[in-house]
């Protein structure tokens, strides 16, 4: 089964992308949100472990004291990673090996696609650009949070070694324009596959 990697930064529609594939017939793994299925349930033990009882909070995890533990302290930031990224990676291999045979290919989203080494288990990578104006407007609409915030989370993320690293990249201004790309990439990358 042959795997297409999606990443990008904040606000650059790799959800959108992975949605138009869905609609296309692909497969698409989250990894986001299995991240956090798994953060509760089979990685709760070693988190607790990390960062104590207040780790989670009314059976959830507390997002807020762990963001707030790793923030300033790259060791322990390293550590939570050392936990999750494996098995996110062996969740998403598990979950690749059960995809029907009849589709073309599968798809993993992750932001972190190549800090997280998530690209040493796909084909070919894609990252999703756009210009930050608009990625900072997106964000704000969907989430609710400030320009400012949204600019700091950016400030956060290595877009650069995505732009080095990756073997397709779709420039996302408009949503037509976004649609014709991902569509063509499918013919792309379904022929190239065959």
């Amino acid at each position: 089964m042959k795997r297409l990697g999606i990443t990008g930064g904040i606000g650059s529609g790799k959800s959108t992308v992975s949605r138009l594939l869905r609609q296309s017939g692909i497969p698409v793994y989250d990894s986001d949100s299995e991240a956090k299925r798994l953060m509760h349930t089979l990685l709760r033990q070693p988190i607790e472990q990390l960062f104590g009882s207040q780790a989670y909070e009314d059976e959830n995890l507390n997002r807020k004291y762990i963001a707030s533990q790793v923030f300033c302290n790259p060791e322990l930031l390293n550590r939570l990673n050392a936990i999750v990224h494996p098995a996110v990676g062996e969740d998403f291999e598990r979950w690749a090996e059960e995809q029907s045979d009849e589709v073309p290919f599968v798809a993993l989203e992750s932001a972190i696609l190549f800090e997280s080494g998530f690209d040493s288990r796909v084909d070919v990578t894609l990252l999703v650009d756009a210009p930050i104006e608009e990625r900072i407007r997106r964000t704000v609409l969907r989430d609710g949070s400030s320009p400012d915030e949204v600019r700091a989370r950016i400030a956060h993320q290595n877009t650069e070694l995505a732009q080095t690293k990756a073997d397709y990249v779709i420039h996302n201004h408009t949503e037509s324009a976004l649609a014709e790309q991902v569509n063509s990439l499918y013919i792309n990358l379904k022929q190239l596959w065959k």
